[in-house]
């Protein structure tokens, strides 16, 4: 019996010295920033709309939803207030249905969201593609004090920073508007979705906004902690929704709330980012 024993505890061991030196499996999260289909305005970049009804834009998101059916998400994430998820289990269910458009044109005529939102041109496809019964809604409400800010600066006398900051957010929308004039829905997503441009949606808030107001006064340091403290949240929605189970999600969001949750996710060794780029290309 005691070498039965002696025996049992030496399996155990072994099994949890090769457990523990097995590499941890990350999740997959195919990251997916974009700019809003619906264009509503109310982002700090104001860019001319893109026409995501037309034909083409129509086929190509039909591919770009092709594609991510093989990349099989159990669980798709979007830009829609977390705790509203009950009003979005709706529209889905009836998006599942086929009834969701005619829904739309009935209730709001007049109203480009719900027709044209990356929620639902974009996400609620593939969803419906990928078989899930369910998108989860990861956006939480943060007031951005950008009047603070701008305050700040004027009493400070930071004439040079508020010229710095008008002049990024125009070379931005310029850049923007440009690009969408010139490419295609798929090219502005992977475009969206290069190194070169989360970086610059990254280094936003810390190069210039950051810096605003006198020595003794943080209003813009506290302006890009409350930009970090919203995309934390969301990210830890993301954390917290993710199962055991699931070996793949999706997270479609706007482009600057994808560069922070790239950040994130590179220093979270239970998750890896995977690429649009990298998806289209499979076979």
């Amino acid at each position: 019996m005691k070498r039965y024993l002696l025996t049992l505890v030496a399996m155990l061991s072994l099994a949890t010295l090769v457990q523990a030196q097995q590499p941890k499996k990350e999740k997959e999260v195919l990251l997916i920033g974009v700019f809003h289909f619906n264009n509503p305005g109310a982002d700090l970049v104001k860019t001319k709309s893109f026409d995501v009804m037309s034909d083409k834009a129509q086929h190509e998101l039909e591919t770009i939803t092709d594609q991510i059916k093989k990349f099989k998400p159990t669980k798709i994430f979007v830009e829609w207030d977390y705790d509203d998820q009950h009003s979005l289990d709706t529209l889905y269910d009836l998006y599942l249905k086929d009834t969701y458009f005619k829904y739309v044109q009935d209730k709001y005529p007049k109203s480009n969201f719900y027709k044209q939102n990356e929620i639902f041109q974009l996400s609620f496809r593939a969803g419906k593609k990928a078989g899930l019964n369910k998108i989860h809604a990861i956006d939480v409400a943060i007031d951005w004090p950008y009047d603070s800010v701008m305050t700040a600066m004027k009493k400070a006398g930071q004439t040079d920073l508020q010229a710095e900051i008008d002049n990024v957010i125009k070379q931005h929308g310029e850049k923007d508007n440009a690009l969408m004039q010139k490419l295609s829905l798929t090219q502005l997503l992977l475009e969206y979705n290069t190194m070169k441009s989360r970086n610059e949606n990254l280094g936003l808030y810390l190069t210039t906004f950051n810096k605003a107001g006198a020595v003794n006064d943080f209003a813009g340091a506290y302006s890009t902690a409350a930009w970090y403290k919203r995309n934390l949240y969301m990210y830890s929605l993301v954390q917290k929704l993710t199962e055991r189970n699931d070996e793949r999600v999706m997270v479609v969001l706007g482009a600057g709330h994808a560069a922070l949750f790239k950040h994130f996710i590179d220093l979270d060794d239970n998750y890896k980012v995977v690429e649009l780029s990298d998806v289209l290309k499979k076979k």
